[in-house]
This record gives C-alpha cells, sequence and structure tokens, in this order.
C-alpha cells in the first residue's frame, strides 16, 4: 500500500488558472516547475493509478481568511475512497476556535499551513494558540517548511524557527513538509532531527542525496517519516522507486510509505 501525504489539487474551474499562475510563479527560480498533473481530483486519481498510489491526502492553502469556509467545504467534499483531505485556517482570522470547529465539523483530518503565502512565523504567540486548539480537536497541523520557489527569500520558515515551536508545544501531532525544511536538510540534522514531530518526504527524494536522508531516517527514526509527493510538482512513482531502491529494511520502508499515515489519520 503507499498514501501519499502530500499532494494538491483545486476546484475543477479553478485548476487550469491556479495551474498557469503557480508555474508562472517559479520561472525566477531558474528550473520552473511544471504541473505533473491538470491539478484537479479526476487527473490526480488518474495518475494515482498509474502510478501506485492508493490513497492521496489533499493540503489546501486558504491565503485569505474569506476563503475559509469554501476552501475547507470544498476540501471536504473532493473526499472520496482515494482522496483524504486537510482543512486550512488563516492566521489572519477574527475567531480561530470558530474556524477550527468548522474545519472539525467537517470530519478533515487537520489543517495545512503555509508561512510564505500567509505570512507569519512558525513560533508566533497566535499561532501557539491556534496550534492548540486543533490539537484539542484532535487535527494534525502540517506546515509548510522552508524553500518555496514562488516566494521571494528570507523565508519564514526554517528549522531553527521550528525548534523554538516546538520547544512551546505539548502534545499534538505536527508534520513539516519537505523533510523539515526544503534545502535547509543541514539544518534540519541540527535542530529537528529527534524532536516529536513528523516529517513528509514531499519534492525531496529527487533532490537530497541518498546518504542524508538515510542518516535522518536512522537518527528520527522511520516511524516519524511520512511519504509524500507534493504532487503535482514531483510525480510520485518516481519518489517511491528511489525510496523503494534504498538501503532500509522492509520494515522501514513500508512504515513510510503508509503505515505512518495509516496511524495518524486513524484509517
Amino acid at each position: 500500500m503507499v498514501i501519499d501525504f502530500h499532494t494538491h489539487i483545486f476546484p475543477d474551474a479553478l485548476a487550469p488558472r491556479a495551474k498557469k499562475s503557480l508555474e508562472d510563479s517559479t520561472v525566477h527560480f531558474g528550473h520552473p516547475y511544471k504541473a505533473c498533473t491538470e491539478m484537479t481530483a479526476n487527473s490526480l486519481i488518474e495518475h494515482m493509478n498509474k502510478w501506485g498510489v492508493d490513497i492521496s491526502v489533499i493540503q489546501p492553502v486558504v491565503t485569505k481568511p474569506s476563503q475559509t469556509a469554501t476552501t475547507n467545504t470544498w476540501a471536504a467534499n473532493a473526499q472520496s475512497e482515494k482522496i483524504i483531505a486537510f482543512g486550512g485556517i488563516h492566521p489572519e482570522t477574527d475567531d480561530y476556535k470558530r474556524d477550527i470547529d468548522f474545519v472539525s465539523s467537517l470530519k478533515l483530518k487537520g489543517i495545512k499551513l503555509h508561512a510564505e503565502y500567509q505570512r507569519f512565523y512558525p513560533e508566533e504567540e497566535r499561532m501557539l494558540k491556534i496550534y492548540d486548539y486543533a490539537f484539542s480537536k484532535g487535527l494534525i497541523v502540517l506546515h509548510h517548511a522552508g524553500f518555496d520557489p514562488g516566494m521571494p527569500e528570507p523565508f519564514h520558515s526554517n528549522p531553527e524557527r521550528f525548534a523554538k515551536m516546538l520547544d512551546r508545544i505539548e502534545g499534538g501531532t505536527f508534520v513539516l513538509a519537505h523533510l523539515g525544511s526544503s534545502f535547509m536538510w543541514d539544518e534540519v540534522e541540527e535542530y529537528i532531527v529527534g524532536r516529536d514531530v513528523y516529517l513528509d518526504t514531499s519534492m525531496g527524494l529527487e533532490l537530497y542525496s541518498n546518504d542524508q536522508f538515510l542518516r535522518i531516517v536512522k537518527n528520527h527514526g522511520a516511524d516519524k517519516i511520512l511519504f509524500g509527493s507534493d504532487s503535482p510538482w514531483s510525480r510520485a512513482d518516481k519518489e517511491i522507486e528511489i525510496l523503494k531502491s534504498l538501503p532500509l529494511t522492509e520494515e522501514e520502508k513500508q512504515l513510510i510509505l503508509w503505515e505512518n499515515a495509516k496511524r495518524i489519520l486513524k484509517i
């Protein structure tokens, strides 16, 4: 079985415009990203069937407080036998408890936060209140972490900031995307490895070295690593192929590919 913990889709009517906008935002990076799906639910499922992925978890981002209700309602309606959804909340909300209660009422599994698009620092006091309340509702909190090709530096999130966040939170399930912070993996080893937090592999297995990944798995624990592709920005089949080729035990591979996700998603 394979559970892809980190994927993105949009409503059918919005997907073509979102795809072009997001691709265009990476042009300055020097290696423009190209989506490998059409960024719709049907396109994701079509590629999942080709790539050998059983379940994908979609991670919507609320970029304006006014989008909170519609984004979460759409995410809930996008769920199926093949798709599980997180919801979202915006840090500028006028009532974070109301918004988190709504996410919970829709039976969504967690909330996705993106410090670059939403302009916050993960250890801010207002964010600590959001985490605590989300955890009280049994929700997982997943952060985009580190570099983002569509956003300018300096970035709002990095391993040192996440370490400060973790110092101030007890309990609950945090997930840091991109193996703790994209393109900051030396700092991940310094500040994050060994902490009580899950790391997903999204948009990474083709980027970080095998040696560094294996070292992080060994020192952090395979039981706290989640497979993710960041589809449509990376092909899950290639990421799966790389993971399966690594000198990990079969037990470790199964933990990463689906068992950890199944456990924390309670499915």
